[in-house]
């Protein structure tokens, strides 16, 4: 819990690793993942420095292994179970696995180019069937066929004669040729029209689609073709036509002369295309066979390689010695963990077989270190939460344990519906049920794995919701009569005559009998039927909104107090947290005390004379308070008081921390040099590194002497203090205004969803319940269903959206601004479990 409330104290650290035993260690500290390397060459290239070509080797694996990933994707073929974490290979290994590799590289791409000739040779070959198969009675039809397509006039003989042999046109010594081929279908109009134009009518063009698709050896998709034929007058006109349909991507193929010819190509193909398909079906069982081998290893290569690369990576951040003998890390590690590092360096030393062992040794710095928090599962979405707004400054309080509570009791607050309630911690109960299956938890759907990264935030949201729906006593905009109303309708109205002609009965409290006592859990139902629901509902949330405003900002003040302590600040108790907290108290503090006090001391029978808090609360201000009836003996007087507190603790707030820092750095060294000695000063560097070995001795941190170090090094400006402190004292003051109104976005979104919630059953539910034929069985069912969809898409999913995003907003910006800075850096651990690996992030894996 120390560490969720403050995060883990750290410290710097050199690791002074054996050149031999340097791999070893910093694998074992890449399993555990207990520190994070510093980089002690930053000016060095990254090409120049010492295992740039061991880096290259592993990315050269990690292409081959990319392959390797596609061909199996592409083949279909799952991979085996991802449970085996095996440890990075030895440096001695490594050419192994590399020639393993490349072995494999060699085999599948030798297999893999046969197999796409293969294709391509029966792509060929079928085309070519087609071809002679369509263009049979092209030039040869009978008279059933329909005329030829296209005819010009410079064959006339054509329109006559309905069939045509090549004596005929040789007698007419024609040099008639002929190109037949196929084309994509998209591309046989603009086919057409460039063979009409560039050949000026010098040209016969008949062409029909093939029946089934074709898959493009290009993209490898299903393509509808055209066959066609070409019938040219002269040389010059055939080479233009080879031109035009080499430009369109033409397959061209030879166009026999005559029918025995035809016959004997398409005998020969027919022959062809069977052998083809069985030398083809034994090539792809065999690849098969090879990549249903490569990839029962392929994840265990993905992982050591993965290793690997991340080991030579942080040995380039190393630094040598001046022997060349030993390599010099520098870490940040948690105080805590630092025995478990002790023993990976001792792991790492006997593994490699080391005569001198490696050793960590702590080293003081003025540097901030990052902040390490840790959390598990159920934490890890509220932390969440705290770092999108930003990473907690080095040991300052963390808000994440509060906003485990705080956060879904606000989107309750605004979302609080039982039933709704219950189907939102349903469905985040199924996910955390299922939390360890993989198919739900290594899916590419971003919104889902959303969902399921937060699904303990859900829960939470949806047990708070059940709690608030039972308070505002709605369930699917319905009350539930569970302990019996404390209304009665039998003590004003005894005659059933008067119940049954007025449609709206008015019920006094006052009037003995009609109010026996308030509902034990919540609103009472009978407010469910009132007609003055709304004004009833609008006034004890809108107050409801304010408490609770005023409540978490002075929560969030009050915790500003843990990090002035801590940080040895005192002064900003009463120079900075004192103000704040008069300046809230003052007078927001007092709209609160004035909500409770007129509901404790007005009731029913002098509520028609209770003042409006509204109207005292602006008088407050204009010292009015004579003006209206007063809400309680001496107000009057308390109230200017009140005020005069507040706006006292604004200059105060303005001006007293920089005065005082300004007199603590000028004032009192002239008042010390007045007294006849002169202290040595802390920001001297000897007496820093003295002060912090003795602290470290005695187990504190070293890095509030850090902060203190830094403090006084550093030149005091008064300017610069001063304008910060104007800036945050301007902030504070009208923020606590703006925020205070901001915090009533809960009574206005608990309103909206009500009344969604209202409509959407009076629109659809109602009208199924309605209907009392047995037809009306029927239509409730897909009325039903209409419902619970709307209720679903719109109330759960939009609404809950809408709440989970004010929440965030009242957090961030209402609360954690009142002590939270969030300008620290993240501890990044170097750890073999958090590498990304950019084949999952490709789908690969």
């Amino acid at each position: 819990m120390c560490s969720l409330l403050r995060g883990e104290e750290m410290c710097l650290a050199q690791l002074f690793l054996q050149s031999g035993s340097a791999y070893d260690c910093i694998s074992e500290l890449g399993e555990l993942g207990l520190v994070e390397f510093r980089d002690l060459n930053p000016s060095v290239n990254a090409f120049q420095r010492k295992y740039v070509n061991e880096i290259k080797k592993c990315e050269e694996m990690e292409r081959i292994l990319g392959y390797l990933l596609r061909e199996i994707k592409k083949a279909d073929i799952s991979l085996p179970e991802r449970d085996v974490n095996p440890v990075a290979p030895l440096p001695k290994h490594v050419m192994t696995i590399m020639e393993q590799l490349q072995r494999l590289e060699v085999e599948l791409g030798e297999v893999t180019r046969n197999k796409e000739k293969l294709q391509k040779n029966l792509l060929e070959l079928t085309e070519y069937t087609h071809m002679l198969r369509i263009t049979r009675n092209f030039v040869q039809r009978t008279a059933e066929r329909e005329p030829l397509q296209v005819q010009y006039e410079e064959f006339p003989f054509l329109e006559k004669d309905t069939v045509m042999d090549y004596s005929s046109m040789q007698r007419l010594g024609a040099k008639l040729g002929f190109i037949s081929g196929l084309i994509h279908r998209v591309k046989i109009e603009a086919f057409e029209r460039m063979l009409w134009r560039v050949c000026k009518g010098y040209t016969i063009l008949s062409y029909a689609e093939i029946d089934e698709y074709l898959e493009d050896p290009d993209t490898g998709e299903p393509t509808k073709s055209v066959v066609f034929l070409i019938s040219y007058w002269g040389d010059q006109i055939g080479q233009k036509v080879k031109k035009i349909c080499d430009c369109y991507h033409c397959h061209l193929y030879p166009y026999p002369s005559s029918n025995e010819e035809r016959n004997d190509v398409v005998e020969g193909l027919r022959t062809r295309i069977q052998d083809l398909h069985t030398v083809l079906h034994r090539t792809e069982d065999y690849l098969r066979q090879v990549l249903i081998k490569a990839s029962e290893s392929v994840y265990t290569w993905v992982v050591q390689v993965k290793k690997m690369k991340a080991i030579y990576y942080i040995l380039n951040l190393c630094s040598f010695d001046v022997t060349n003998k030993c390599l010099i890390a520098e870490v940040w590690c948690p105080i805590n963990d630092i025995p478990m590092l002790r023993r990976a360096l001792e792991e790492g030393s006997r593994k490699s077989g080391a005569t001198v062992p490696s050793f960590v040794n702590r080293i003081p710095t003025t540097d901030t270190p990052p902040t390490l928090i840790r959390t598990n599962k159920f934490t890890s979405g509220f932390q969440n939460i705290v770092d999108a707004y930003g990473v907690g400054t080095y040991r300052e309080v963390n808000p994440a344990p509060f906003t485990i509570i705080t956060f879904p009791f606000l989107f309750a607050v605004m979302f609080g519906d039982l039933g709704h309630g219950i189907i939102m911690a349903v469905f985040a109960f199924w996910m955390v049920l299922y939390e360890n299956d993989r198919k739900l938890k290594n899916t590419r759907n971003e919104i889902w794995n959303t969902f399921f990264e937060g699904r303990y935030i859900i829960l939470m949201m949806g047990l708070f919701s059940i709690y608030t729906g039972l308070i505002y006593n709605d369930c699917f905009s319905k009350s539930l009569n569970i302990f019996g109303s404390g209304w009665s309708v039998k003590a004003m109205y005894k005659d059933i005559n008067d119940i049954r002609e007025n449609r709206v009965l008015m019920l006094d409290p006052n009037v003995t009998g009609v109010f026996r006592g308030p509902y034990p859990l919540g609103i009472d139902p009978i407010w469910n039927l009132a007609t003055n629901r709304l004004t009833f509902l609008n006034s004890y949330k809108m107050k409801m909104s304010v408490i609770l405003g005023v409540i978490h900002m002075s929560f969030g003040v009050v915790l500003s107090t843990y990090n002035h302590l801590y940080f040895r600040k005192k002064y900003n108790l009463y120079l900075v947290f004192l103000p704040e907290l008069l300046f809230l108290l003052c007078l927001f503090g007092y709209l609160v005390f004035m909500i409770f006090y007129k509901w404790l001391f007005f009731s029913a029978k002098n509520s028609r004379q209770a003042p409006s808090i509204l109207i005292h609360f602006i008088n407050m201000f204009l010292m009015q308070g004579d003006a209206v009836q007063p809400l309680y003996p001496g107000q009057t007087g308390l109230q200017v008081f009140l005020v005069v507190i507040a706006v006292f603790s604004v200059p105060v707030l303005l001006l007293g921390k920089p005065i005082y820092l300004y007199w603590l750095h000028n004032g009192s060294h002239h008042l010390r040099m007045y007294r006849g000695y002169e202290r040595v000063r802390r920001n001297s560097e000897e007496e820093v590194y003295l002060m912090r070995a003795h602290d470290m001795e005695e187990g504190n941190s070293h890095s509030d002497l850090s902060s203190s170090g830094e403090h006084h090094t550093e030149e005091f400006d008064f300017a610069d203090e001063f304008l910060h402190q104007a800036i945050h004292t301007i902030e504070f003051c009208l923020g606590c205004i703006s925020n205070t109104a901001s915090y009533l976005r809960l009574w206005a979104l608990s309103l909206a969803h009500a009344q969604l919630s209202e409509v959407l059953w009076a629109m659809v539910m109602r009208i199924g319940l309605r209907m009392d034929t047995t037809l009306g069985v029927f239509f409730l069912v897909p009325v039903f269903g209409l419902f619970a969809v709307l209720t679903v898409s719109i109330l759960l999913v939009m609404e809950g959206l809408s709440a989970f995003l004010h929440a965030l907003r009242l957090h961030w910006v209402e609360f954690q601004n009142k002590f939270y800075s969030g300008t620290g850096v993240k501890f990044s651990p170097f750890s073999f479990s958090l590498l990304p690996s950019s084949f999952e992030n490709d789908g690969l894996l």
